[in-house]
Parts: structure tokens; C-alpha cells; sequence
């Protein structure tokens, strides 16, 4: 706490879009919204996490101290920097040092096996890891897997101990090497098309796929989004996404960008929030939609149990509109919206806002509309020769704009693939989603399904969502999943379903009734019962996982998650 220091009301703090607050140069880089909160609110709550709070200058000093030691002691320049920590003030405190020192940040999840995570770091090119306490255990582990010298910085830990004895090729920073005199308001010129982070998605051959996200990239997000919610110095921000999920930069940056409060969901609140959402009041709630099936299969979503909420967004998956109901009923002083938009697309890129009279009527196969593009961003629909479908028709949905990156990290072959012209549209360069969709008189876009998810039964062209549309009424639960299977190369003999229900499930009459809707070639063969269905670490459907079960238990008509 610094004695005297006034906390400015919000009219003290100039627009976003004045020129004051832009500093020496034209460009606004993504650490300038944290560093002038800091400025106008030094000592409002920037951070909340173990329960233990974070003012804006506390948390600015410990990404000073980190960004200092990445300037002084990498063993050469390079853009990106890697982050080893989990819901920790250092893992917050790391991507600030790291932005705040002119590099892009590239997180790494605990979560994840060894070996993934020394690809991801191996292809980054990273030569600095900042790694936080709760990493001790994983540490060893990766530095014995990579094969250039490091500079380890340890922010928290007083002592390396035996890791410099253990690993002698790298370096490593405790923290009481690191220097308490890095002026945190000094920040290198950033380049608009610079690299602020660095995320790894599946690759089709196996190998982690990087998305890179520029500077220029993310501030046009995050300037839309705070302008579109009206955010606040006095909202209170969820934090449910790991950092490897491109959603977790909302929380952050969205956040910080008008000096509000981030409150880190713990892990063991993640999938049940209830309580914590309740106890600090949170205003700003994002997260996956299946948080709402767990939520109301454990009777923990009751009408108008999150009255604090103002504003409820959800990404990453299919929206369902029975979850959009029961949400907007557990929250009724809140806006409910959809957002939609791939990691190459930068966080979201499309927003849908339920309205409890219109919406059931506008959802498409029982899932709330993708909805309308933001402003100053583009979209095309296409067929298979990436010619623009008429209107009505569907087709793969092309985006393009400022949110767009322009390639994948090191994969010229990929970025050719996915990012490309067509052929009425002149130079731009659109990037193929992979998602099928079609477009109402009014432009409101809708969700059809996975163009991979997309295959032929018996020669017909199959949507797997559709199939659960009709799953999702025959078995009275959102937790359905069709499965084709087996399936090769777009074809698949049948399909497979799995539900999750508290209550016993006969498959007899749910077969029927698939039997009454359904053409026989898209009707399940078996029903396969899960006490939960499996979730990924970003908390979405595991579909592979469900693959996987199907290899290994072929015979049995029941299968265990």
C-alpha cells in the first residue's frame, strides 16, 4: 500500500480511444489497458486468488520483477517466453512481466504429459521459462526432456536447490536474484503484428498445432468486447479457463483493460461454481457451456442464484437452448449470450443474445444461433470449391478481419491449407473454420456442426447434431453424444450413442422414438450409458475419448467413463 495514493473514480480516467493514454507511439500494445488501471486505480483488488487479494500496484511490482529478469538475463532476444504455472499471483504476474518486457507469452499446462509439453516448448523456440512453486514437481521432469539450455526464472522460490547441480546446461533464477529496480511504466515498442501469445491446439498428424495471436489481433477483441458490456472498474471477473485455452485472455485482458477485479475459480470450483460465483458476488461470468449441465445435473442451479451477475457468456461448444434457459432463470439480472469464434480467429468472433420470448423459436436443432459477426470483421460462406453460396444455402464459414491471425507457427504447409483466397473476394486472405454452417434473411448465423463431424452413412451425408437433437428429447438430459462408428476416411457404418442420466435408462424406447424422426440410417445402434460424460482440460466433450472406449470395449453393451 502506498500512503496518499488517491484511487481515481472512472471519470477521472480518460476514454480508450484518447490519445493520452497511448503514450510515445501510435499503437496501443495489450499491457498498456493493465498498466494505466495501475496507474488510475494503484491500489483497487487486480487479482483474487487462494482467497488471498492483489492490488493493481502489487501485482504490477511482481510483473515488474519478472519482466526485469527476462530483460537482463535471456540468453539471447527472441519474441516468446513460456509460462509453467497454475492458477498462482505468478502465473498471472508472469504473462504481465513477459508482455511488459516486449515479448509475446506461450503457456505450458501442468495438466498435460510431459512429453506434449516439451513439444509445445520445443516447437515455441522458446529460450526463458518462467515457472511458478506449484511446478516443482513437473519441472525436473521436462527440463530432463529438452535439449537447449534455458534460463529458468523462479519468481517465488527463495532457492533453486539441487536443479542447477541436477541440470547444469540451464540457468536459473531464484528469487532472490532477481533485480527489484525494472521501471514496469517503460515498455519496448511493440509491433502491432508482434506475437502476444502463443497457444497449441491439436494437429490433425498428432503434432500440437501453434496459433499465433498478435498484438494487433487481440486488442481489436478486447476493445469490442469492453465496449459491447459496458465494462468497469467495479465488475468482478470469472477466471475458469486454463491458460492454454485461448479464453482464459478474456478473463484477463477484458478485465484489466478497465480496472476491474480477476477472481481465479480454484480447481476444485471449476466444474461446480456455484459457491463461489455467490460468495464474491461475480458480475462477469465466462466459461464452457457444459458447466451447466454439471451444474444442474447436481441440483446446484436454482432460479435466481447468481443475482450478481450482469453479464453471462459462453464459448467453446455448442449452446444448447435448455441450458441457455435454466442459465438465464439462475441469473435473471444478467445478459446470456453465445460467443462463437476459433483460437485462429482470436477468442470469439460472433455473439448471440438469448431472449427468453424469441430465442427457443430461433434455435436450430435445440442450439442457440451463432449469431451476428462483430463489427468490422468479415464472413463468407462456402462450398466445397470455395465458391459463395446463395443465400439460404450452407456451406464452410471463411472469416476474415483484424482478429484474424495470418498463419500457424512454423507450418507453411497448414497455414496454406487453412488460410486462403477466394475466388470473388480479391486478395484478402479468409481462413477456412471447418464449420458448417447456413445464414437466416436477417444474417443471423447458425451451427450445423463439424465439417469433420460431417460424414456419410450408407452413402448419405450425415450432421452428428442433428442425431442428438433428437437424443436430447427421447432421453430428457443434454448429455447425449453421437458417435459414427466404426468410421474411416468420412464413413462410418453406423452410428453410436452415449448419454449420461441420473436415472436409470432403458434403450428400448429411446431407439423407438429415434426410429419415429430419424431416417433408419441415421438411427443409433446402441445406446451406451456413462455416469459422466468425458471432458477434456478445456472442459469439452472428449470425443477421442469416447473413440478410445468404443476401441477397447467393442462387445460390451455397457460402458464405464
Amino acid at each position: 500500500m502506498v500512503p496518499n495514493e488517491r484511487i481515481l473514480q472512472l471519470t477521472d480516467r480518460p476514454a480508450a480511444g484518447d490519445e493520452s493514454m497511448k503514450g510515445s507511439t501510435l499503437f496501443r500494445s495489450l499491457i498498456d489497458g493493465f498498466a494505466e488501471s495501475a496507474k488510475y486505480f494503484p491500489l483497487r483488488p487486480a487479482l483474487v486468488v487462494d482467497g488471498q487479494s492483489f492490488s493493481y500496484l502489487t501485482l504490477q511490482r511482481m510483473a515488474g520483477r519478472i519482466g526485469s529478469a527476462i530483460l537482463q538475463y535471456e540468453h539471447e532476444p527472441f519474441p516468446l517466453v513460456a509460462v509453467l504455472a497454475h492458477r498462482s499471483a505468478t502465473a498471472y504476474a508472469s504473462i504481465l512481466g513477459i508482455l511488459a518486457a516486449g515479448r509475446g507469452y506461450v503457456p505450458l499446462n501442468l495438466k498435460f504429459p510431459i512429453e506434449r509439453t516439451r513439444s509445445m516448448l520445443s516447437l515455441s523456440g522458446c529460450t526463458v521459462l518462467v515457472a511458478g512453486k506449484e511446478s516443482m514437481e513437473q519441472l525436473p521432469k521436462l527440463l530432463a526432456t529438452v535439449n537447449r539450455p534455458l534460463t529458468v526464472i523462479l519468481p517465488d522460490t527463495s532457492e533453486a536447490n539441487a536443479l542447477p547441480a541436477d541440470f547444469p546446461r540451464h540457468r536459473f533464477m531464484a528469487s532472490t536474484d532477481i533485480s527489484t529496480g525494472y521501471d514496469f511504466s517503460f515498455q519496448p515498442e511493440v509491433d502491432p503484428a508482434a506475437i502476444a501469445y502463443l497457444l497449441f491446439t491439436s494437429g490433425s498428424t498428432g503434432q500440437p498445432k501453434g496459433v499465433p495471436i498478435s498484438q494487433a489481433n487481440v486488442l481489436s477483441y478486447v476493445q469490442y468486447v469492453c465496449d459491447r458490456y459496458d465494462v468497469n472498474e467495479g465488475d468482478s471477473f470469472s477466471q475458469e479457463f486454463d491458460l492454454t485455452f485461448d479464453l482464459s485472455v478474456h478473463d484477463m485482458f477484458v478485465c484489466w483493460e478497465r480496472g476491474a477485479c480477476l477472481y481465479c475459480v480454484p480447481d476444485r470450483s471449476v466444474m461446480a461454481p456455484t459457491k463461489f460465483i455467490r460468495e464474491h458476488q461475480l458480475t462477469m461470468w465466462f466459461s464452457v457451456p457444459s458447466v451447466i449441465g454439471l451444474l444442474a445435473k447436481m441440483r446446484l442451479l436454482s432460479p435466481d442464484c447468481f443475482p450478481s451477475l450482469r453479464c453471462s457468456l459462453f464459448c467453446g461448444e455448442p449452446f444448447s437452448a435448455t441450458y441457455a434457459r435454466l442459465w438465464q432463470q439462475a441469473a435473471p439480472n444478467s445478459i446470456v449470450e453465445n460467443l462463437y469464434g476459433p483460437t485462429e480467429t482470436t477468442i470469439a468472433i460472433s455473439h448471440y443474445r438469448w431472449d427468453k420470448v424469441r430465442s427457443p423459436a430461433e434455435c436450430l436443432n435445440g442450439i442457440v444461433p451463432l449469431g451476428w459477426i462483430f463489427e468490422r470483421q468479415r464472413w463468407s460462406i462456402v462450398d466445397a470449391e470455395r465458391n459463395i453460396v446463395s443465400a439460404g444455402g450452407q456451406g464452410e464459414l471463411c472469416l476474415a478481419g483484424s482478429q484474424v491471425t495470418s498463419g500457424y507457427w512454423d507450418n507453411p504447409q497448414r497455414t496454406q491449407e487453412q488460410f486462403v483466397r477466394l475466388p470473388s473476394k480479391g486478395e484478402t486472405v479468409w481462413y477456412r473454420t471447418g464449420d458448417l454452417v447456413k445464414e437466416d434473411p436477417n444474417g443471423c448465423l447458425y451451427y450445423l456442426g463439424r465439417m469433420d463431424h460431417q460424414v456419410k452413412i450408407r452413402g448419405y451425408r450425415v450432421e452428428l447434431q442433428e442425431i442428438e437433437a433428437v437424443l436430447r428429447r427421447a432421453c430428457g438430459t443434454e448429455q447425449v453424444v453421437a458417435v459414427a462408428w466404426p468410421a474411416k476416411n468420412g464413413s462410418a457404418d453406423g452410428v453410436v450413442a452415449f448419454v449420461s442420466s441420473v436415472r436409470a435408462l432403458d434403450p428400448d424406447p429411446v431407439l423407438a422414438y429415434c426410429g419415429q424422426v430419424l431416417p433408419d440410417y441415421m438411427v443409433p445402434r446402441k445406446i451406451y450409458r456413462l455416469d459422466e460424460i468425458p471432458l477434456n482440460t478445456n472442459g469439452k466433450i472428449d470425443r477421442p475419448r469416447l473413440v478410445n472406449l468404443l476401441e477397447q470395449t467393442q462387445n460390451e453393451t455397457t460402458i464405464r467413463g
